[in-house]
């Protein structure tokens, strides 16, 4: 009797300690998944874009700042029609559509986020789309009065938003994949 009640206190022991590890390792796995999900849809994109969009601005601003280093936009005389267009073209090729693949991928993968709220830097990036995109309806009506969003774009904030969530999911990723 008693050799009869350790072998199925035994396997009792086995079935509930192979559960708790499957349980782990799903957990785990799950743990994974996300991880991987957050990398390839949102926060790796959205640090492409940032990265992308920074560099290519400060090579617009190196190739069309004044011959004093200032900006034609924060410069005490005004752009020139040439200087206007210059920036709208480079506007409306490159950087509203960065900036909406920017927003459009927040939008569509808010499910990602590693915060339990929208982070206000986030908001304020689709705010700034949307005043990009009323500029531009602008100038294709051909009123160029304006230049810029309502909303100021956050870029700083965002690089480094996005930097730090890509470089912390990926040591994240690593540490997971290092216990397999």
């Amino acid at each position: 009797m008693i050799a009869a009640a350790i072998t199925v206190g035994l396997a009792l022991l086995g079935y509930v300690a192979t559960y708790l590890n499957s349980l782990r390792l799903s957990q785990r796995q799950e743990r994974l998944s996300r991880l991987n999900r957050q990398l390839s849809d949102l926060y790796g994109p959205l640090f492409a874009l940032t990265e992308s969009n920074s560099r290519t601005y400060s090579a617009f601003m190196e190739r069309h700042a004044r011959p004093d280093g200032i900006s034609p936009f924060a410069h005490e005389t005004p752009p020139t029609n040439e200087e206007a267009a210059e920036w709208r073209l480079w506007a409306t090729t490159v950087f509203i559509p960065n900036i909406r693949a920017m927003r459009d991928l927040v939008l569509k993968h808010t499910d990602l986020l590693r915060e339990s709220e929208m982070p206000p830097l986030l908001l304020q990036l689709c705010a700034h789309v949307s005043g990009y995109e009323i500029t531009a309806a602008r100038w294709g009506q051909g009123n160029y009065d304006k230049h810029f969003s309502v909303v100021v774009f956050p870029g700083e904030e965002l690089g480094a938003y996005a930097r730090e969530g890509f470089t912390h999911l990926k040591a994240e990723q690593a540490r997971l994949l290092r216990r397999r």
